[in-house]
């Protein structure tokens, strides 16, 4: 496992980087997800014009969550509106201290 650096965090959304490889992370309660910087903007951007309330319905425990899809048919995430807020949040302020370090520390 890398050394991360924290770049964002937001409510239950915690996204770091390694300076080392390169690689970004979404750690959102037990949920860990890897990304490139490129598909970590890419991340971003679907996550940004997704509409909350055309993906969410209301779960058993009369809670309303947003489902986001993956490749695989048996996995799916799930958020309230205030983790899909926080998740967009992070991201946004994550990707600008990223472009703030390369600006930094690119040689």
């Amino acid at each position: 496992m890398c050394e991360t650096r924290t770049l964002a965090q937001c409510g239950t959304a915690l996204i770091c980087d390694c300076p080392e490889c390169g690689m970004m992370s979404i750690w959102h309660q037990n949920l860990m997800l890897s990304f490139t910087p490129q598909q970590m903007e890419a991340f971003h951007q679907f996550i940004t014009e997704l509409d909350f309330d055309s993906r969410s319905f209301p779960f058993p425990d009369g809670s309303e969550r947003a489902v986001l899809c993956t490749p695989n048919a048996d996995i799916n995430f799930v958020f309230t509106r205030t983790e899909w807020r926080n998740l967009a949040t992070a991201l946004s302020d994550a990707l600008y201290l990223h472009e703030v370090y390369k600006a930094m520390y690119s040689r």
